[in-house]
């Protein structure tokens, strides 16, 4: 398995443009927003960080990692990004620019968790073929 093949997911490459987005609007706000600063940019860095680290393990440990860490995180992010949006922190612009991300991003979760499922149901199928004819040799 390519170990790199992660950065050829569509998912991931919005994560990470989501992350760079969050990095670089979380940077002009207050000091007193730090606590929030951080809780943003390690949900941002969560949710990339975790398709990568996934990608290497077995389908049923990739596909817990995406549906509880990397879609946990990025709820967490939107709303923060919905709070950010409400306290006045950033623009309608920006905020439907995040919204519409996350949005891509958690579809795109949702359709790689149907497509590894499907993969996994397929090789417990075939397993189990397997010793169905070995069985009746």
């Amino acid at each position: 398995m390519d170990s790199q093949g992660y950065k050829k997911l569509v998912v991931w490459k919005n994560a990470s443009i989501l992350r760079k987005k969050v990095y670089d609007l979380s940077r002009r706000f207050s000091k007193s927003e730090l606590r929030r600063v951080s809780q943003m940019t390690d949900a941002a860095r969560s949710v990339k960080q975790n398709i990568q680290e996934g990608y290497r393990q077995p389908i049923g440990r990739y596909i817990h990692s995406l549906k509880n860490i990397c879609q946990g995180s990025l709820s967490e992010l939107h709303g923060d990004i919905e709070d950010c949006y409400e306290d006045g922190l950033i623009t309608k612009e920006e905020f439907s620019e995040l919204d519409e991300l996350c949005g891509k991003t958690d579809y795109l979760f949702s359709k790689l968790v149907d497509s590894l499922q499907k993969k996994q149901r397929q090789e417990k199928f075939n397993q189990e073929s397997v010793k169905l004819c070995k069985s009746s040799l």
